[in-house]
């Protein structure tokens, strides 16, 4: 199903998106610009340091959205305006009339590699790298981290949910608790790439092109004040969307209201959908209302289950005999309940020398997981005799060894040789040329595809919830060595 409109940023929200930024990346910009080196090109690496919820993998998602702001970057006249209003400390303009000018005729003009969406990653993995005069670059710092990090997260979040559901159809139910009007649309279509079957949210369905699911509340059951009359009288508008919602009283007896309309519907020659719970011990109620299903005739009538449910829950209903066929999951799953940020970061990685030379450069921290890594990176997966056998993060600039040797980042004494025959996959592809897209996003359900085979390749150990292993993901060798190099010289240990 192809959506109705382009589903594109500007279609939400405004055709001019420049002010998505904090204001010191402008006031760097603007530093740049007075020292006249805003047009030197720099190398940036969007990346994570930890997978989300304890987890053994993260889903990329949100590059679709990337794509669209880079390329309409612009700042409008009323951008321009507005920045010309702010100062500094001292009550002078914060920005020069010559710097509002530039911005009023910025464009991007860089390259950009990312990773497909719908990858599984591992950390520190670059899963987009910006190459583009350093101004720019550096402007695109915040609107990318806030579109890739939610995303990415929301689409991890809903993977773990459908793996727990173990094939059964998940539904996104959670515009209601979304972290506005952005987090319910960006939730419901990272959701999709990550696994679940619809979404409640119809507006998503419109733009990304979603199938959307529904049928009733218990304010309708309310307003008519007696169950079975609802039912009736829904049944009566929407023969062909009676999933019931049975717990307003007494869920029990919700079931046998539902299965007398649905022997009603049956005789005009329609059919009972199913029944929701919402509420209760969901585990002892599907089975009692499947057997009374299943008594009266509806074995095909599916059990719908929501109520703050998560991949934890979900696979402790299915460990207790839960007779649940499909899951709604809402709050736990728009909101990534229980980790509320990726923490994905972007980081200067290279510099263009005066020769055209790129020189690599390292952010250093007293914590390991925070020293950044240099160089023109990219990141090769490698299979061999059918499964994966690690990622390796190499330097452009540098090239690699034969055979190649990968290092932990956070421990120089753990490495891994990749097998010499293994087949050898370049994640991150062309996206941006010299400021032109050259990449054309697939369809959502193509990228929901990509996502349930790249699960299917990892190792059960990586995908389960509890202590989940550690895939294997290193710097190459002489990666590791000029950034171990850099390190000793930054910290006055080596000339």
């Amino acid at each position: 199903m192809k959506a109705s409109v382009p589903a594109s940023l500007s279609a939400l929200y405004r055709p001019s998106l420049g002010l998505l930024t904090d204001l010191y990346q402008l006031t760097m910009a603007y530093a740049h610009h007075r020292r006249g080196t805003h047009e030197q090109r720099a190398v940036f690496h969007l990346s994570f340091r930890k997978n989300p919820f304890q987890g053994g993998y993260t889903v990329a998602a949100g590059l679709e959205q990337a794509i669209e702001l880079i390329e309409d970057l612009r700042f409008a006249e009323e951008d321009v305006a507005y920045l010309a209003t702010l100062s500094g400390n001292d009550g002078a303009p914060l920005f020069s009339p010559a710097f509002l000018e530039y911005l009023a005729r910025l464009r991007f003009e860089g390259d950009v590699d990312a990773v497909p969406e719908g990858t599984v990653m591992f950390p520190h993995a670059p899963l987009l790298r910006v190459t583009a005069p350093i101004a720019i670059g550096q402007l695109l710092e915040t609107p990318l981290l806030t579109i890739l990090n939610f995303q990415s997260l929301v689409a991890t979040k809903a993977s773990r949910v459908c793996a727990a559901a173990g094939g059964d159809p998940v539904l996104e139910f959670g515009l209601r608790r979304a972290q506005g009007v952005d987090g319910g649309l960006s939730a419901s279509r990272a959701a999709y790439v990550g696994g679940v079957s619809a979404t409640s949210n119809v507006l998503a369905g419109r733009l990304y092109g979603i199938p959307v699911r529904g049928t009733h509340a218990h304010s309708w059951i309310m307003a008519l004040g007696d169950e079975l009359e609802a039912f009736r009288a829904y049944a009566e508008a929407l023969p062909n969307n009676c999933t019931f919602l049975v717990d307003t009283y007494d869920t029990l007896q919700g079931v046998r209201h539902a299965i007398t309309v649905g022997q009603e519907l049956r005789a005009h020659g329609h059919r009972l959908a199913g029944i929701r719970l919402d509420s209760g011990d969901l585990a002892y109620l599907s089975r009692e209302a499947r057997t009374l299903l299943d008594e009266a005739g509806f074995t095909d009538a599916v059990i719908v289950a929501s109520n703050d449910l998560d991949e934890h829950l979900v696979a402790s209903l299915k460990a207790q005999g839960a007779q649940i066929g499909v899951w709604g999951v809402g709050t736990k799953l728009v909101t990534a309940y229980d980790q509320p940020a990726l923490g994905g970061v972007y980081k200067l990685t290279a510099i263009e020398g005066p020769d055209g030379r790129w020189i690599p450069r390292v952010k250093l921290s007293e914590q390991a997981i925070k020293v950044s890594n240099p160089g023109v990176l990219g990141v090769r997966r490698h299979r061999h005799q059918g499964r994966l056998v690690g990622d390796a993060i190499w330097d452009e600039t540098l090239g690699t060894d034969s055979p190649l040797r990968i290092v932990d980042p956070l421990d120089p004494n753990r490495e891994k040789v990749m097998p010499a025959d293994a087949e050898v996959e370049e994640l991150l592809v062309p996206i941006f040329r010299a400021g032109r897209r050259v990449y054309d996003p697939p369809p959502l359900p193509e990228l929901r595809a990509r996502t349930q085979r790249s699960l299917a390749e990892l190792h059960p150990g990586i995908t389960r919830f509890l202590n989940p292993h550690s895939f294997p993901i290193g710097l190459e060798r002489r990666l590791h060595l000029e950034k171990t190099a850099l390190i000793r010289r930054a910290r006055g240990l080596e000339p």
